[in-house]
């Protein structure tokens, strides 16, 4: 070999050593584990004093009075007298999941509710007492194996607070919302007082608790239905999205026996909004000696890398298709064993704290939004998701399809029965990147409501209160009971602080 191939080989060699190098990084930086909470900020809000506090998105940081940690009531209390003396405003903080500064506003005194937490269970009344800052997580290992709750959010990393607060819902299509199993509550108001609510007593303020953004009361505990937690078959079934409604009337709604039911819908290019993954859960009636106890989710590296790996484009989201499609059936735990079917307990599947959807990358961040759409307008609904995403060239992770129900509370999502379609989107977190998610955001709800849907209000704060309006023609009245019960406006976040005003002037 000459001296002349003998230095190619080796400047080739070289090159292909560099590139598998960086492969091999680039691989342990998607699937690392995060340092700590994610900021994507370029800074920190200017103010000479207060601590900067974020939410789940990391594109809010504002900068806050104080943070109280709450253990009993008179913390909260404290907290309003406080409150009172330097003439600042309280917002209520569980997980921080919302993502459009619900949980906190600048200057205010935030009340961190997580270490209020105790829960105590009532088996012949068949309900749970829990503190508003237990997770979903704490429940679920006290009433395992023996109960579970009735309704809960697919995963279990929020607050029981929160959940109420924005009256969520979860994977079971028969059970509804979380506040349809709330039996009562207690609650403080700015002014002291504490005031027990439900249907029955005091239905204003508790359909004003319920969905209210922690806007009237601060909630102290709750009483939730709880149910037995029994076995359950799991099963997956591929459709085309315009055959989803019937299948879901024909199949799903007249079967009793389905207990638990989500779906998935393709974000791989040649199949994108059109293929479906339908995940159910049904009632076996099984008898098994013990049912396992729950664990945490397993091969979070590698889900992780799975799921940062989608966001680099076609091929890759093709591949994450491809195996939640015909790998993860495969891999699929069963931990109350086997009998025709993967058997696993009412818990099991709700158990997961999402601890593979954190990361360290930095630049970008991953949003949710969520849309309640008729049922009967779902496939014109669908069409639209895919033509408006890919013309404003979204990088849509994943979206997931549920049920709810019609809601009774104040500022319901659902006036009547509906389909949540939930997008799971990355953006950049620059200027350009927010710009053109305020964009991707508007034409999303201008095609809701053109449809006869609303949106949920957790998330960025993108919408103009034309919008808002549009979506919530309750939210005039909602914004002026707050007048009544907290005149004051003691409680406040940044969702109010930016709507209000615009609201209530018109």
């Amino acid at each position: 070999m000459t001296t002349s191939r003998r230095r190619w080989r080796g400047v080739v060699l070289s090159l292909v050593g560099l590139l598998g190098a960086a492969v091999l990084w680039q691989a342990s930086n998607y699937a690392a584990h995060p340092a700590g909470p994610k900021d994507c900020s370029p800074a920190a809000p200017p103010s000479a004093e207060g601590t900067v506090i974020n939410d789940v998105s990391c594109l809010n940081p504002t900068r806050v009075h104080s943070i109280v940690t709450v253990r009993d009531v008179d913390d909260v209390r404290q907290a309003f007298t406080l409150a009172r003396t330097y003439g600042v405003k309280v917002s209520i903080a569980g997980a921080r999941h919302s993502q459009g500064g619900h949980a906190f506003a600048s200057n205010n005194i935030v009340l961190d509710m997580r270490s209020f937490n105790r829960m105590a269970l009532d088996e012949t009344a068949g309900v749970l007492t829990v503190q508003s800052g237990a997770t979903w997580h704490d429940i679920q290992n006290r009433l395992h194996p023996q109960y579970a709750v009735k309704a809960m959010q697919s995963t279990d990393v929020f607050t029981v607070g929160g959940s109420i607060s924005v009256n969520a819902h979860g994977m079971d299509h028969q059970a509804g919302a979380v506040g349809r199993t709330v039996r009562s509550m207690r609650v403080i108001l700015p002014d002291g007082v504490v005031h027990t609510v439900s249907r029955q007593q005091e239905p204003e303020l508790f359909r004003l608790i319920v969905g209210g953004y922690g806007l009237f009361g601060v909630i102290l505990d709750a009483d939730i239905e709880i149910t037995r937690n029994a076995v359950y078959r799991s099963a997956r079934e591929v459709i085309d999205y315009q055959a989803f409604p019937a299948f879901f009337e024909g199949k799903i709604v007249r079967d009793q026996t389905y207990r638990l039911m989500y779906a998935h819908l393709s974000t791989a290019p040649q199949s994108y909004l059109r293929e479906m993954l339908v995940y159910t859960y049904q009632d076996v009636n099984a008898s098994i000696a013990q049912i396992p106890p729950l664990g945490e989710v397993e091969g979070v590296r590698l889900r992780r890398l799975v799921f940062n790996f989608s966001k680099l484009g076609s091929v890759p989201m093709r591949i994450k298709w491809w195996a939640e499609k015909h790998l993860e059936p495969r891999l699929e735990s069963c931990p109350a064993g086997k009998s025709d079917g993967c058997l696993v307990s009412r818990n099991h599947p709700m158990h997961d704290s999402v601890p593979y959807l954190m990361n360290r990358l930095s630049g970008e961040t991953d949003i949710l939004q969520e849309y309640f759409i008729p049922r009967d307008r779902f496939v014109e609904f669908v069409d639209g998701v895919r033509r408006i995403t890919l013309a404003n060239r979204a990088n849509l992770l994943n979206a997931s399809v549920r049920v709810v129900h019609q809601e009774d509370n104040y500022l319901t999502y659902a006036p009547r029965d509906m389909f949540a379609v939930v997008l799971y989107l990355n953006q950049k977190t620059d200027e350009r990147g927010n710009a053109r998610m305020v964009q991707l955001t508007r034409d999303l709800i201008e095609l809701t409501l053109a449809n006869g849907g609303r949106f949920f209000l957790p998330y960025q704060l993108h919408y103009t209160d034309a919008q808002l309006r549009r979506a919530y023609p309750e939210i005039d009245a909602f914004f002026r009971a707050k007048l009544k019960y907290d005149p004051g406006r003691v409680l406040t976040n940044t969702f109010y602080n930016k709507y209000a005003p615009l609201i209530l002037a018109q």
